[in-house]
């Protein structure tokens, strides 16, 4: 026990330095604490070995349940009315080109098994809502660049779950059964949290406004937060996902709907600064030693899928052209879908574990640290 509170006191301070730090050099203060958290993981120092280990799970799940409400909150009448249509047409649009970006270019330039290069477009499309939503929090005045952007980021998990299902079910889906239950099975994933969020919501809807603010709401909107992301958990369904329907819910019913997001608002830092320390605890840069061709490639396509993918569908579905070539860029950050997609097909395709595995690893840990620093730039190109 005292191991551990001195861990979290020792986290806390060094994400406090990352604040001053932010103010005095070019890079976003995302980017500054998984920096961190690389200097004292396995890469670095090897600083709070054990309690780092215990720790990363629970506080990752709490700051990104919370961050999945807040993202849910964006998509509100208000936004629906401005940038609804655009939103949903942008984010599918820029996920759909980035999958075949991927795709092409390994097929072309490299002999991958088509089920591997199936895979690895599939993963390219996740993104890190987590990182993205902290660094247009950091900024202040976003605009309606960081509005638009917040709510593709709010979707992508949607969209990536059901591209990488459909090419999972196709991958592994030499009996035509397996394939469909592959399939079915991401698709009930992302209907069940779906369910979870709604279900939740319209309580949480009704009671919002009727409780007095400040305290109160926070403890009312904590409950019911975790409440979804638990029961999520359990019933084994996205709860990131969960979490933002349940924030759609609320904005959308709730009279006084501000209430609760500005509550979790205000207490979810100490959350994330622990989250994006640990995570950058829990890279190992040894990796990069491991992709050669293949991983430098997958990288570079992915690069252009967002980039262009941004550009196309931007310019297809009104965006100024300022803003098109900006948009893919900001949505360069991934974190833990990719990951764990990466994991899955290790478990049901052992014979390509190590291929995307090391590719999605590598990948995504130049992209957690550099891709924040692409959505400062574009949103300050863009506000």
């Amino acid at each position: 026990m005292p191991e551990a509170l001195i861990t979290l006191g020792s986290l806390l301070l060094f994400g406090l330095l990352t604040f001053w730090l932010g103010s005095v050099t070019a890079l976003p203060r995302v980017t500054l604490l998984i920096l961190m958290g690389v200097l004292i993981g396995p890469s670095g120092l090897d600083l709070f070995q054990e309690t780092r280990e215990f720790w990363f799970e629970p506080l990752a799940t709490l700051a990104l349940i919370m961050v999945g409400f807040l993202l849910g909150g964006t998509l509100n009448r208000s936004t629906q009315k401005h940038h609804g249509t655009q939103i949903i047409v942008l984010s599918i649009g820029i996920a759909l080109i980035t999958l075949l970006t991927v795709i092409a270019g390994l097929l072309l330039f490299t002999d991958l098994p088509l089920e591997v290069t199936l895979l690895l477009g599939a993963i390219a499309t996740a993104t890190a809502p987590a990182a993205t939503a902290a660094v247009i929090d950091e900024q202040k005045e976003s605009g309606e660049f960081g509005t638009t952007l917040l709510g593709i980021v709010a979707l992508d998990d949607v969209w990536g779950l059901l591209i990488f299902s459909l090419c999972l079910a196709f991958a592994t889906g030499a009996a035509v059964d397996n394939g469909f239950s592959i399939f079915s099975f991401g698709l009930q994933e992302i209907v069940g949290a779906l369910l979870v969020g709604v279900a939740l919501g319209l309580p949480m809807s009704f009671l919002t406004g009727r409780i007095q603010e400040g305290e109160p709401t926070l403890i009312e909107a904590l409950g019911l937060v975790f409440i979804c992301g638990g029961i999520a958990l359990w019933l084994e369904v996205s709860y990131l996902i969960a979490a933002m329907a349940m924030g759609a819910t609320v904005a959308n019913l709730a009279k006084h709907h501000t209430r609760p997001f500005h509550a979790i608002k205000n207490i979810q830092s100490p959350f994330l600064v622990l989250f994006f320390i640990l995570a950058g605890a829990s890279l190992n840069l040894e990796t990069f030693m491991d992709i050669g061709l293949i991983g430098g490639l997958y990288i570079a396509l992915r690069l252009i899928g967002k980039i262009v993918g941004g550009w196309i569908a931007g310019r297809l579905f009104g965006m100024s052209g300022s803003d098109a070539r900006w948009m893919g860029a900001a949505m360069l950050p991934q974190a833990g879908v990719a990951v764990g997609m990466a994991l899955i097909v290790g478990q049901l395709l052992p014979e390509h574990a190590d291929t995307v595995l090391t590719v999605t690893i590598a990948a995504t840990a130049l992209f957690e640290i550099l891709g924040p620093v692409a959505t400062r730039a574009a949103i300050r190109r863009c506000k």
